[in-house]
Parts: structure tokens; sequence; C-alpha cells
């Protein structure tokens, strides 16, 4: 195979695995003898346990293991789950309540496990279920998005789990106060189901010794580390691996109590232990996304420049602290609070609460898209309010390309960008020009046609240290990586950059990821930072074993090692017609006994992020006397710095914009007021589908990160980052023609019919 381009489309080697049906999966790779675990869970949303009998189910047949709070107690588990813990604005802790593997005594939302049965056959553990007398007093319900309520915990007054803020309050009001103009918008970011493809599973089994888990997640290495504490073990005693994941999206980023029972189970049995979620049971246990709502205002000038934002959220932690809740709508909010805009007056105030309801957590892009979300509803409610163009608004408040390397009033340093160009794309990409011939034209049919903008920013997240290491074998290459494909390609971007700075074949390159015994230390993925991290340190990595190859054909061939050069594919030694390849080195190398050089690895630590940043413009086009709104047109532009693989990188977008479709069109996770999960079932909670979605246009402008070598930007999450705003922006924008100005996603027949059924009995009552 010839030697890939820089920058060129590569088809995904992965993809005939996976679509043949090869993929090997938690559930494909659990030993065949491996006994079934099954999860005993809470049916209610609060209640206090005041029986729980277990003789009858362990006595069922098939029936090897039932497991309590305090049988894992008793065999010395330590029972709380790591969850990220805040200083409120005070200065004082947030809230940190224990999160127990399994339910002590009480249960705060419908789902929480209970006991864990393991048999023969996942019927065997299902019937032995049945057979468990269990009695739970119900307490009183909170599920309301809204401070106080029924308390879930002793140490959360109010239900209050942090009160957090960030920016100069008083120099904020002082603004607002003295604005020209100044806009007020309620924005609810509705709370959403992660539905990956594969819902969550895990084995476990001991092996000379040694725990193994085999688990669906976004990296091993916190996995293993949490294993060796809720166990006491020794680093050594524990491996962690993960095969091929059917998608995680920042849900299988966390850690949920199955694992630990599971692994619980392997050691004290001595045999494989196997789970795997159902789809019902995955919509009540795995961690959600979004469920927030905010008051934002905005104050401008007389010229419409932004003087001052501020913002007051409301944000749903569910019924405990999940691994990165507490920092979702706070940190990783505020990290692109002002957008693209040159604003450095701002204060942001978030609390966030418990409810009985499942916990929340990262969903992909964690706490930027609802950031965006908001940021981008106000600019467009600014517009109307103030008879401004959208665009024209976001274009005079823009960061100008002359200020960068630009701090923003949050502390991020933007490196760079050039906004103007990117929107001027997607304008002309977007025919902006045409809109209004368009809109003539639904409106001759009787339909109603909007236009949505929306101009996004994110920051790059997760670990900033990232290591590769390279083997060579007689066959080819193999690359260690320290990241974990969750279906993205990193098999084939990373044996492709590889390929590219060495002139290794791709196709005798192969990556290894996953397991902890052949990767010391990894970050794992999340953040948008795979590709960007990776193949920051594989650039180091081939630097290292240029540097090693060089002196040792320069102590074979008795030549001075200046005289030795590598252009990317061979090395060239002045007056001789030796052009040795990497795997002609590495062959000569072996032969030669020095095995040490078959093996090479860099560490990397990145000092700064990238800030992937686009426009996204949707148009949409809905019926009146249905409410159905149809997506007729979809465009992005992105500026993801230099790329690899554009077509994996559109890849990405495309997947990010469908979720962010789901969400605004389709998606919304209901409780009832006993907090019952009423959405439980793909026959209640509405994925999006193929008739849902547009083809989505997609073109670059690119603006070389400074914060990496490769001038390389995330593009994992921007996709949803920029969808929200720009479907929720445009579904308004048709709707203000018949009297809608405000409503909250998702835009589903019946919500939106209902919104035009009240404007024009206003209207007829007026």
């Amino acid at each position: 195979m010839e030697k890939f381009g820089k920058s060129q489309s590569v088809t995904r080697v992965e993809d005939l695995r996976f679509l043949t049906g090869a993929g090997r999966y938690v559930d494909d790779v659990a030993p065949d003898d491996a006994l079934h675990a099954f999860f005993l869970r809470a049916a209610v949303a609060h209640g206090r346990i005041t029986a729980l009998d277990l003789a009858d189910a362990r006595a069922m047949p098939g029936v090897a293991l039932v497991v309590t709070a305090d049988d894992l107690v008793a065999a010395g588990v330590r029972m709380g789950l790591a969850g990220k813990v805040l200083r409120n604005s005070d200065g004082t802790r947030a809230a940190a309540p224990v999160r127990p593997i399994l339910a002590q005594g009480r249960v705060r939302h419908v789902g929480e496990p209970i006991a864990m049965i393991v048999a023969q056959t996942l019927q065997a553990a299902r019937d032995a279920a049945e057979a468990i007398l269990l009695e739970i007093d119900d307490l009183p319900v909170h599920v309301a998005l809204e401070i106080g309520g029924a308390a879930i915990h002793p140490e959360a007054r109010d239900n209050l789990a942090f009160d957090w803020a960030l920016g100069d309050a008083a120099a904020t009001e002082a603004a607002i106060a003295q604005a020209a103009h100044v806009v007020t918008a309620q924005v609810f970011d509705n709370r959403v189901i992660v539905n990956a493809m594969e819902p969550r599973g895990c084995f476990a089994e001991v092996t000379d010794g040694r725990l193994h888990v085999a688990v669906n997640g976004q990296g091993v290495w916190a996995t293993k580390r949490d294993l060796i504490h809720h166990f006491g073990l020794k680093d050594t005693d524990v491996r962690v691996t993960t095969p091929d994941v059917g998608g995680g999206f920042g849900m299988k980023g966390m850690r949920y109590p199955e694992p630990f029972c599971v692994a619980h189970a392997a050691r004290v049995l001595g045999r494989p232990v196997r789970w795997m979620s159902e789809r019902t049971e995955a919509m009540l246990t795995d961690n959600a996304g979004r469920d927030l709502t905010t008051t934002a205002t905005l104050a401008f000038d007389a010229d419409y420049r932004i003087t001052a934002y501020q913002l007051d959220t409301i944000a749903n932690m569910g019924a405990y602290n999940s691994q990165f809740a507490q920092a979702i709508q706070t940190e990783l909010f505020a990290k692109v609070l002002m957008g693209t805009y040159d604003v450095q007056t701002a204060f942001m105030r978030t609390r966030g609460i418990y409810t009985n309801t499942t916990p929340v957590d990262a969903y992909r892009g964690a706490g930027r898209p609802e950031a965006i979300f908001v940021l981008e509803r106000s600019m467009d409610a600014a517009a109307r309010q103030l008879a401004v163009d959208p665009w024209d608004l976001r274009a005079r408040n823009f960061i100008k390309p002359e200020q960068f390397p630009y701090t923003t009033v949050t502390g991020m340093t933007y490196d760079v960008g050039d906004f103007m160009q990117v929107l001027n794309t997607a304008g002309r990409n977007a025919d902006r020009d045409g809109f209004a011939a368009r809109k003539a034209a639904s409106a001759a049919q009787g339909k109603l046609r909007g236009q949505g903008l929306c101009y996004y920013i994110e920051s790059i997240l997760g670990d900033p240290d990232e290591t590769t290491a390279v083997e060579f074998t007689p066959d080819g290459a193999l690359i260690y990586v320290g990241t974990q494909s969750n279906g993205q390609g990193h098999e084939t971007v990373y044996a492709q950059f590889l390929a590219d700075q060495t002139g290794i074949p791709a196709d005798r390159i192969t990556v290894v990821q996953g397991d902890s015994d052949r990767i010391a230390t990894g970050g794992g993925t999340g953040g948008s930072r795979s590709v960007t991290v990776q193949n920051s340190a594989t650039l180091a990595a081939v630097d290292v074993i240029r540097d090693a190859f060089t002196a040792f054909l320069a102590d074979h061939e008795g030549v001075d090692a200046a005289q030795i050069s590598f252009d990317d594919e061979r090395f060239r030694i002045n007056g001789s017609n030796l052009t040795p390849s990497m795997l002609d080195v590495a062959d000569m190398a072996r032969a030669a006994g020095r095995h040490d050089l078959l093996r090479h690895s860099a560490t990397i630590t990145l000092d700064n992020r990238s800030f992937p940043n686009g426009a996204h413009v949707a148009e949409v086009e809905i019926d009146p006397a249905t409410g159905v709104v149809t997506i007729d047109r979809y465009t992005v532009v992105d500026d993801f710095g230099n790329l690899i693989n554009p077509m994996l990188a559109e890849g990405q977008v495309h997947g990010g914009v469908a979720q962010g479709i789901g969400q605004a069109l389709t998606e919304r996770a209901v409780f009832d007021a006993d907090g019952q999960l009423l959405s439980a079932s793909f026959m209640d909670y509405a994925m999006p589908r193929a008739d849902d979605l547009p083809m989505i246009g997609f073109a670059t402008e690119c603006t070389p990160s400074l914060y990496n070598p490769m001038g390389m930007k995330g593009c994992g999450e921007a996709g949803t980052v920029g969808a929200l705003a720009a479907i929720s922006n445009a579904v308004i924008d048709a709707l203000q023609d018949v009297g809608v100005t405000e409503i909250d996603m998702p835009f589903t027949p019946h919500r939106v019919w209902q919104a035009i059924s009240a404007a024009q009995g206003a209207d007829a009552a007026a």
C-alpha cells in the first residue's frame, strides 16, 4: 500500500470488521463458561429499605451468589463511588454524599441497585431476583428542577449540591444598570438519555491470582485505579481491558456500580462473571445528560456591542454526584462562557440540585454545548428584541484576528481564530441570499420557514499528558496508544499518521489500545482530546525512533551521524546508495541482536488546549396544521485547524449534529411526580430516525492551532456544540411569523402545534 498523503481522506479500516459482524465487543469476549449477573433494582424513587430477605433466592437452582451492600462491607470493599466535589462561592466544600456501590438502607432513584444475583444462566438469576423479599417504605420524592423539596441527603440542605460562581458580580450588575439595551432570556436545556448502540457491560475473572475486568468504557486506567482503591489491591494485582466499544459519548467514561459488584463476585467464586445491561435498564441507570435551566442577561451599548453577560443556572445532579457532574455546568461551562465575543465583564452563578432521578454527568460536549446553547439563544433573542440582523449582531461582537492570543473573561487564552472568515463561508454555503425566496415559496404552500445561526467555540478537555510507544515486529509495527476508540476511527487515523511520519505502510501498522498490562498509562477518550494529544505523542516518539536509528546506522555503516538524514520515508547516507526504510533498519537491528532498538516511546504534555470553532446554519420548515418540524437544510463550516483525515472529521461532525438534532426535535427524559421514568423504552423515548435528518453540508476554514506541533484542533464534540442553538433559533425564527417567540426543546409536533394554537388563540382574543 502506498504511503498516505497528509490530510488525505482514508477509508476507515475497522469498518469492514464492524459491518460484517466481526467486531469483538465485551459480550463477545466474555468466557463461555462465565456465570451471569443480574441486579435487583429499586422500583421506587425514594424510600427506606425495611426488609431484605435473601434466603429463598440463595436456595434457588443454579444460584451461585447473592450480594448486598452488607456483604460488600463485610468483605472490606470501600463503598463510595468517586465524584468530583467543588468549592462553593463562599469557600466551603460542596455537598459530598456517599454514592454506595449497592444501596445502603435507602434508595434514591428508580433503578438504583440493591442486590446482585449471580447464577448459571441469566434466567436463573432473574428468577432468583423475583424470590427476594424486599420491602421499602416510601419517602417523599423531589423531582422538580428547583431548590428545596423533600430532603434526599442530610448533607445537602434544600437539596443544594453546590452554589458556585465565577466573575465579577458587582461590575456586571453595574454594566447592566448602565446599558443602553438589556435583554433577558429564559433557556431550558432538556434532559436526554445517551442510548449508545451498545449498552454498558463487563465481565470479571481471576487468573493466576490476578483480577481481570473487561469493561466497555472510555479508558482502562481510571477503572484500574478504582478497582485498586475499592478492593485494597496492589497495582500488579489488577488488569483492565476494553475490547471494541459501540459508542460512549461521555456516558461510558464514568464509574458505575456494576463492574465492582461483578469483580467482587469473580473474586469470591473464583469463576468468571458477566453482566450486560438491557435497554430499559440502561435508560434507568446510565448517566443522563444536560437538564438545566438558565436565566441569561445580555447588556448592550448604543452600538449593539455587548457590555456585560450574566447567568443564573439551576442544574440537575440527579440523586448523587456522578463522577464529573459538579464540574460540568460550572468549570466546563465557564471555559466557553463568552463564546467568540469580545466581552470582559461577566458573572455566572450555578446551583446544582439533587433530585430523585438518575444521576447526570457528561454527554457529548460536557458543559460546552450547554454554554453555547444559552449564549446563542440569547444572541438571537437580543437580535429580535433590538431589531438587528442576528448575523450582523454576532459579527459586530466577534473577537478580531488581530486580538489573538485573546484571554477571555474566564481566563481561557484562545490562540488563533478568524471568525468572520468562517461566518462568511457559512453564509455562502448556506445560500443565505436565497433564503427570502425559499421562505416565500414555503409560505405559498402554507408552511413556515426559518433560518437559525449558531457560532460556537469549544475547549478541548481531558488529560493533557499522553504516551505513544512503537514496537517493531517481523511483520511491521505496533503502535500502543493511551486513548480508547468508541467507534471514532482511531485504528485508521493513528496508523495513517504514523505512516505519514515514518513511511511504514499503514497496512503493516497495528493499533494496540485498551489493555492496562500492555499500556502502562493513558488518558482515555473524552473531551475531543484523542487525536490531538495522541498524535502529538506519536510525533515525539517518531523523533526518538529517528534519533536511535540514525545512531545505529552511523555505527553500523561507520559514518558520522551528521551524514544521515530521514525524509519521512527513508534514511539517506551522504555518499552511499543505501536508503533503508524504518522497517529495514529494524530488521538490521534485530539481526544484530539490538532488541533494545525495537521498541521506543515518548510522553508529552500539552501546555494549552486548542479551541475548535465554527458556524452552524439550520433551515427548517414547519407545517402549522400539524406542528411537524422538518430540517430542510443544514450547513456547517468548522475551523478544526489542520486535519489528518478530513473524512473522519466530517463523520464526527455528522454524528454530533445528529445527536443535537435528536435533543432538539425528539428526545426528552420525562419523570412523573413519583420519580418514575415515563420514557424508559424506545416506545416512549424518541430517538431521531433517518427521515429526521437532512443532508449535512460540511466545509472547513483552517487557522492552525499554536498549541500543538501539528496545528490541530479537536472535532469529536463540535457537531453537538453547534447544533442545539442553530435548530432552536431556526424554529423560533419560523414561529415568530405566527406570534410565537419562545418555545423549549424538544420541538415535537404536539409542542409546536400547541404553541401555535396558543398564539393564535391569544391573537383571536385580542
